[in-house]
C-alpha cells in the first residue's frame, strides 16, 4: 500500500472537521430518521445511536486529537548492522484493510475512520441497520473531505450487508481484509470468529467487577460504585458485580448502606446467599452464569468472599476481560489484586468508568481490546500498525 504524507492525511482530517461542523443540522436530521425508526425495545443501544451538538463536538475533538498525534506509519522500531554487513531494519507499516463490526454508535464512523486513515489503513465500515441513516451521511461527510484532497474515497467505505452477505464476505471476501474488530457482545465476536478467514482482534465484554477489601475507605467506595454503576449504563466500562470481604467493620451496616445508594438510583439488585441472609428482601442469583452476564442496564450483582484470593479467582472465571477495581488502602493488598486479575484494566481506588482511550491519555480509540495479542486495551492510533523488517545486503548469500 503506498503511504501518503502526513501532510495530505492531517489535511483531509481538517477538512472533515470543517464539513462536521458546517454540516450539524443534516447530520442531526439523519440521526433523527434513526431515533424515529428504533423500537427502544433496547434502551443501552437507543442512548449509544443518539446525536447531538455534543457528540458533534466530541467527534470533532476527537479528529482534531488524532490530527494532533505523531503519524505512527514508517516509524522505525530498530537498525541495527549485523557482523555480516547487513543491514536490518524494522519498521512499523499499516496492517492494510481493517473491517469493524459495530453496532448503533455513529460517532465510530468518525472514530474509527480517523485512526484507521491516519494509520494509512483502509476501513470497511460495518455499522448497524439501526445507524444506516446516520452512517451513510457521516461517510458521505468522509467521502467528501478526502476528494477535496485529491484522495480516492476507498480508503473509508460503508458496509451495508445483512448477516447473511456479512458471514459470505468474511469467509470469502471480495477484496483484501488483514484486520477484522467485532466490537459488540459475545454473539458477534464468537459469529466473526467462527467466519473469519483473517486475524481477529476482540473487542469483548464488559461485565465488570469491583472488590471491597476489609479494609477499603467507605466514603469513597461508596462513591466509586456510583460512579462506576449509574453514571452511563450503555458504556463497557461500566460495573456490573460487587464483591464485598465479609471481614470488613460494620459489614451489615456497610450493606444496607450499599443497597440503599443503589435503590436511591433505581438499580436493580441481585444478591448471593450470604448477602442475601443481611438483604434478604433482594433477589437471590439461582444461576452462576449471571456473573458471565454484561448488563447494561441499571443492575447488579452483590456476593461476599471471604478473602482476596477468592475474589481473584471469582473475577477471572467470570469477568470479560476488560476492567476491575480494587477498593482498599492497603498497598500489597491493591499489588496482588492488580498482578494477578486477569483483566485489560485494573484498577486501585478508581472507577472502571476510566477504561476509555481519552481518559487513560491514548485519544480516540478503534475499540477496547480483550485481546493479548496484538495489544490490550484502548486501541489507539499508535497500535494500528504492524511491523516489517527491511533487509539491505550487497549480494548477500548464505553459505
Amino acid at each position: 500500500m503506498k503511504l501518503l504524507e502526513t501532510t495530505v492525511k492531517n489535511n483531509v482530517l481538517e477538512s472533515m472537521t470543517k464539513i462536521l461542523d458546517t454540516n450539524r443540522a443534516q447530520l442531526l436530521a439523519a440521526n433523527k430518521k434513526d431515533l424515529d425508526a428504533f423500537q427502544k425495545e433496547d434502551q443501552a443501544m437507543y442512548d449509544r445511536l443518539i446525536l447531538n451538538d455534543q457528540k458533534i463536538d466530541g467527534m470533532i475533538t476527537a479528529i482534531n486529537e488524532v490530527k494532533a498525534q505523531e503519524d505512527p506509519v514508517n516509524r522505525i522500531i530498530s537498525d541495527k548492522k549485523l557482523a555480516n554487513g547487513l543491514v536490518v531494519t524494522n519498521k512499523t507499516v499499516p496492517f492494510g484493510t481493517i473491517m469493524i463490526i459495530y453496532e448503533s454508535r455513529p460517532d465510530v464512523t468518525v472514530e474509527a475512520a480517523v485512526l484507521a486513515f491516519k494509520s494509512n489503513n483502509k476501513i470497511l465500515l460495518k455499522g448497524g441497520k439501526e445507524a444506516i441513516f446516520s452512517n451513510k451521511i457521516l461517510v458521505d461527510f468522509w467521502h467528501k473531505a478526502l476528494l477535496e484532497n485529491k484522495v480516492a474515497s476507498d480508503y473509508i467505505k460503508l458496509l451495508q450487508m445483512d448477516r447473511t452477505e456479512t458471514q459470505s464476505f468474511l469467509k470469502n471476501p471480495t477484496e483484501q481484509l488483514d484486520l477484522v474488530v467485532p466490537r459488540g457482545g459475545e454473539r458477534l465476536i464468537d459469529f466473526v470468529k467462527e467466519h473469519a478467514k483473517c486475524a481477529v482482534l476482540i473487542s469483548g465484554r464488559g461485565n465488570n467487577f469491583l472488590y471491597i477489601d476489609e479494609h477499603a475507605d467507605w466514603d469513597k467506595t461508596l462513591a466509586v460504585i456510583i460512579d462506576a454503576k449509574t453514571a452511563k449504563i450503555s458504556a463497557c466500562n461500566a460495573l456490573d458485580k460487587i464483591l464485598i470481604n465479609k471481614n470488613i467493620p460494620n459489614y451489615e451496616e456497610k450493606l444496607v448502606a450499599l443497597q440503599t445508594i443503589l435503590k436511591e438510583r433505581n438499580v436493580t439488585i441481585l444478591v448471593d446467599n450470604e448477602i442475601h441472609k443481611v438483604l434478604n428482601e433482594e433477589a437471590l442469583i439461582t444461576e452462576n452464569t449471571i456473573w458471565r452476564e454484561e448488563f447494561l442496564a441499571l443492575k447488579c450483582c452483590i456476593g461476599a468472599v471471604n478473602q482476596l484470593e477468592e475474589a481473584i479467582d471469582m473475577i477471572n472465571m467470570h469477568s470479560g476481560g476488560h476492567s476491575a477495581s480494587i477498593m482498599t488502602t492497603k498497598d500489597t493488598i491493591a499489588a496482588d489484586f492488580m498482578q494477578q486479575v486477569d483483566c485489560a484494566a485494573v484498577y486501585r481506588n478508581a472507577s472502571t468508568r476510566f477504561t476509555d482511550g481519552g481518559q487513560l491519555g491514548v485519544g480516540a480509540e478503534l475499540a477496547i481490546s480483550t485481546d493479548k495479542l496484538h495489544h490490550r486495551g484502548p486501541l489507539g492510533l499508535k497500535k494500528l500498525v504492524t511491523n516489517k523488517y527491511y533487509i539491505y545486503g550487497e549480494g548477500h548469500v548464505r553459505n
